[in-house]
């Protein structure tokens, strides 16, 4: 690898993830990405499981991974101050969901001691211990932790009402910036034999999604959709993760292992205008970027109405959103979907030229570089006089 360029006089924003596997990394990739050298980053990354994310990050001339505490274990004031340590010489402190909150706590408790900048948290959902139900201790823990950050920023209504009403954030300090995609790259129609080991064919249609294959995301639930619909529909799941022999079971208990397909991870620019109904089954999740990838790609979408899904979709998409949790309506929505083409067609449409208008990755960058940038800034000038 090729000795790093310091760029002197440059911003250093340090981002402290716990997982590659989320959207956020993902969209601290693509900011770093299009920040280009108006800054230099730091990544930290608690548990790094894709080797082909980390070479797309540290091929980026203005990042890299430093060493960095662990960001698990009791959080007792040694490990806590620790991290803050850890924090020092950077303008810009970026954290990263509940993963991170222990370094968002050392940044509360110890900020003044290591004279650290300000500290960014971002929120984009839960994990799967807390996708139901929040826990009390961790809301508990949260209020005390985000204390002293200069933001906390959420992608949906929802999260935003839990930012203020649970965590008792105050008004000023809760950004809510939609997800963005880069909605061009998904303007042309994949050839059939664009995946390796499956090929989509004339006679076949396919409902799927993509994502991570994690038990919250519930992807039993699209093989019976698959099941329930005519035999010429395919169930596609584009993804990886451990649910994978819980779907395959599902599918042979049904009958239409045949007619399930799992093809592991891939460009979601590359593959997803192979679908023609987009499916969501997740047990949780407030703003999947998946849903704006598949409206982008010009697709119709099923899905219940959890997080900011219903606001998203165009308005010719609204009768498939269903209740969370009533797997029959989702159904319904999906069997109406595969009988009429011209309203997969219409739907679709709206979807792409709602993604156009108001979820590019542009608008979504500018939002993010104006926040970054103006707490930085505003750090410098200090106090008002």
């Amino acid at each position: 690898m090729s000795k790093r360029v310091q760029l002197p006089g440059l911003p250093r924003i340090l981002h402290v993830h716990s997982s590659l596997d989320s959207d956020a990394y993902r969209r601290t990739v693509r900011l770093i990405r299009a920040f280009g050298n108006a800054a230099r980053h730091a990544v930290v990354v608690a548990e790094r499981g894709d080797p082909a994310e980390d070479e797309r990050l540290t091929a980026l001339a203005n990042a890299d991974f430093p060493p960095f505490p662990r960001l698990t274990g009791w959080p007792a004031p040694a490990r806590l101050k620790s991290l803050a340590a850890a924090m020092q010489r950077y303008d810009l402190v970026c954290t990263y969901g509940w993963g991170a909150m222990d370094a968002a706590m050392a940044h509360t408790l110890f900020a003044d001691v290591f004279q650290l900048s300000p500290l960014i948290h971002h929120e984009d959902g839960f994990d799967e211990d807390e996708a139901r139900r929040l826990k009390r201790r961790r809301n508990i823990y949260r209020r005390i932790a985000l204390g002293r950050t200069a933001a906390l920023v959420v992608p949906s209504h929802d999260l935003e009402r839990i930012a203020l009403d649970v965590w008792q954030q105050p008004r000023s300090r809760v950004q809510r910036i939609a997800p963005g995609v880069p909605v061009a790259a998904f303007g042309k129609k994949p050839r059939r034999d664009t995946l390796p080991m499956l090929v989509k064919h004339k006679d076949e249609f396919w409902i799927g999604t993509h994502g991570p294959l994690k038990p919250s995301a519930n992807i039993p639930a699209l093989v019976r959709l698959t099941a329930a619909l005519p035999e010429e529909w395919n169930g596609v799941a584009f993804g990886e993760g451990s649910a994978r022999s819980a779907i395959l079971a599902e599918a042979e208990r049904l009958e239409v292992e045949h007619r399930v397909h799992l093809p592991g991870p891939a460009e979601p620019e590359r593959t997803l205008g192979l679908l023609d109904i987009f499916a969501v089954t997740s047990d949780s999740g407030q703003a999947p970027v998946s849903v704006l990838q598949a409206m982008a790609a010009g697709l119709p979408i099923v899905a219940p109405a959890r997080g900011d899904i219903a606001d998203f979709v165009a308005e010719e998409n609204a009768p498939f959103i269903v209740p969370a949790g009533d797997e029959a309506a989702l159904t319904d929505a999906a069997t109406r979907l595969s009988v009429d083409s011209a309203l997969r067609q219409r739907v679709g449409e709206a979807n792409r030229a709602k993604a156009r208008e108001h979820y590019d990755e542009s608008r979504m960058i500018a939002r993010y570089k104006a926040l970054y940038w103006g707490v930085m800034n505003r750090r410098k000038a200090g106090p008002a006089g």
